[in-house]
């Protein structure tokens, strides 16, 4: 079988680590055109990753016969249109989250997908193929917590990386947006039912800047859910310690924990500070392997002519939720989901 030739959008640090992974690490592809609208960047990323074809304009590159499939790590803004342009154009789809900003957007996606059968669409909610969550969410299919009660989860920048979050805050829509989609999009795949409403609440605890995009730095939600399951999410960008996700379903015969105790590694530190781990310091270090195994997937379902499991359609329904929450943190009231 042919490999899948794949061009890709935005280098950013999500951008770059598809780019490399497909670079090297994707058996059956082969990345042939990078896109970006910094062309000093653009050069030294081809350089180093040995591609030949570069483009700062995306309806050129999708419009190319010398790839098969798009990688879109563009702003978030931006993802719905070039989802439509590269569905015009006959090219398989991978898309980072959100897959948008407002429902239109996220509706006009769907009738792009919908017009193409033929072309695999795949959303990148990577955390369902971190292997950790994969194993809790068969335990959970195989009854073995009883019923889910609980959905906890909390996601965590850290400190050190606030200039780059006050940079990006006018463009990413806020917390329940850029953060909190993953954590959305996990409580419905665990707990396999919908948001019946949610309450919102959070502040500008540490950085007031944050206020000026009817936003927080540290935000939470709580979701009752169509069969009565709970969940809390928390999202905060003042973690001290480093990259922080926790995840935690209690059920009525037990209780999965995923990674209750952030570490780097399976290394324990001692010396005059005491006994220590390390703690990963950036969501590329502790999804680095679920990054590569949903590529992989992506490029299998294409190659295999079949669906991916995570569809245009769970895009559509997270973004929804997280503008449930967001109008809930905006104005503290509880809102319905329905």
């Amino acid at each position: 079988m042919k490999e899948i030739r794949v061009g890709t959008i935005g280098l950013g640090r999500l951008g770059m680590e598809h780019a490399k992974n497909l670079a090297a690490k994707i058996p059956g592809a082969k990345l042939m055109a990078l896109c970006d609208i910094n062309e000093v960047h653009l050069k030294q990323v081809a350089a180093e990753l040995g591609v030949e074809r570069t483009f700062t304009d995306f309806e050129e590159m999708a419009a190319w016969d010398g790839i098969d499939a798009l990688c879109i790590n563009s702003p978030s803004g931006l993802h719905s249109e070039q989802i439509q342009i590269a569905i015009k154009h006959g090219k398989h789809v991978f898309c980072e989250k959100p897959l948008g900003f407002t429902l239109e957007e996220c509706k006009a996606a769907e009738r792009a997908v919908e017009s193409r059968p033929d072309l695999v669409f795949f959303m990148g909610f990577m955390r369902r193929f971190d292997p950790s969550y994969v194993y809790a969410k068969e335990k959970v299919k195989a009854g073995e917590i009883g019923r889910p009660i609980l959905f906890r989860a909390y996601s965590q920048d850290p400190e050190s990386a606030i200039e780059g979050a006050i940079r990006y805050g006018p463009h990413s829509g806020g917390q329940f947006f850029d953060m909190a989609v993953h954590d959305i999009d996990l409580a419905r795949w665990f707990l396999g039912s919908e948001p019946k409403t949610v309450w919102s609440i959070g502040g500008c605890y540490a950085h007031p800047e944050f206020a000026n995009w009817n936003d927080g730095d540290n935000v939470s939600c709580l979701l009752k859910f169509a069969d009565d399951t709970m969940a809390f999410l928390f999202a905060g960008r003042t973690a001290p310690h480093g990259y922080n996700v926790e995840t935690e379903i209690i059920g009525t015969k037990g209780t999965l924990r995923i990674a209750s105790v952030p570490q780097k590694n399976l290394v324990e530190i001692l010396d005059n500070h005491g006994v220590r781990k390390e703690c990963s310091m950036s969501f590329q270090e502790r999804f680095a392997e679920a990054f590569l195994c949903e590529m992989q997937e992506f490029i299998a379902c294409i190659r295999e002519g079949r669906r991916p499991d995570v569809s245009v359609y769970d895009g559509t329904r997270v973004l929804e939720i997280a503008d449930q929450c967001k109008t809930s943190f905006e104005t503290g009231e509880l809102v319905s989901c329905e």
